[in-house]
């Protein structure tokens, strides 16, 4: 689902630390079922899915604690969600953070960085 696009373009991200921080000011659309995720709306109506780990839902929230709720509106650089690295990596899972903008079809122009 990741690479081929279907959710929109993005970027995987190989995490240094077990925290989620807000990227911009916005409101919190969604909190996955398994914490493992958390949707974002900011400026101009961006629509964001910060996924923590690679088939992560299998682990039904385990290792996962999100800080948020659906509707609450958040800052840049606020902490969204802390995760358990070792616990992703004994469930044979990457620990890759995929960061999609999910309404990228509804911007002319999206620009990943090195001609991605």
């Amino acid at each position: 689902m990741f690479a081929s696009g279907t959710l929109g373009r993005g970027v995987g991200i190989e995490p240094e630390d077990n925290v989620i921080y807000a990227p911009f000011d916005g409101e919190v659309s969604t909190v996955a079922n398994g914490s493992h995720a958390i949707g974002l709306v900011g400026p101009g109506r961006m629509e964001l899915l910060i996924h923590v780990g690679m088939d992560t839902v299998e682990m039904k929230g385990n290792g996962f604690a999100p800080l948020v709720r659906e509707g609450d509106r958040v800052e840049k650089g606020q902490k969204l969600m802390t995760f358990d690295r070792n616990k992703i990596r004994a469930a044979g899972h990457p620990e890759t953070v995929a960061v999609l903008l999910t309404n990228s079809d509804d911007y002319e122009d999206v620009k990943l960085g090195d001609g991605v």
